[in-house]
């Protein structure tokens, strides 16, 4: 059996192989996804979603950039100087995202077709835990 954060890393990389899977489906990366996932729960400004993802602003100017060349979001300048920029999620880019929502729960329900509610919740349990243990060392460091 292998060590568990041997088996976390191994997880993961499948985890993120399955997601690129999905993404790249509609021409998207994994990080534009998670993105968009932001500007649609309201975090519309380059400030915002800064606070919110904790990227550096040239990623996340990148980032932003690829997402309206590829046309999902639309972005309008506001303010007195018209500096400010306002995102939102284009309809191309609205329906790549809930594409994405669907292809990743249907990932989760075969993933966990075989697990009774009471393993899942206690994985639950565990990963809370097991996250609160890494947040705790990680600080200490």
């Amino acid at each position: 059996m292998k060590e568990s954060l041997v088996a976390l890393r191994d997880i993961e990389k499948n985890y993120k192989s399955a997601l690129v899977l999905i993404t790249k489906h509609v021409n998207l990366t994994i990080a534009e996804w998670q993105l968009l996932i932001n500007i649609i729960d309201g975090f519309d400004t380059q400030e915002k979603l800064s606070q919110e993802t904790k990227l550096d602003t040239s990623t996340l100017s990148r980032q932003l950039k690829n997402l309206v060349k590829k046309e999902m979001l639309i972005k309008t300048p506001t303010g007195k100087d018209k500096r400010q920029l306002v995102y939102s999620v284009s309809e191309l880019g609205q329906n790549a995202a809930t594409n994405i929502n669907e292809s990743f729960q249907q990932l989760s329900n075969m993933v966990f077709d075989r697990w009774t509610d009471e393993e899942t919740n206690l994985l639950h349990i565990l990963l809370n835990r097991l996250d609160k243990s890494m947040a705790r060392v990680v600080s200490k460091r």
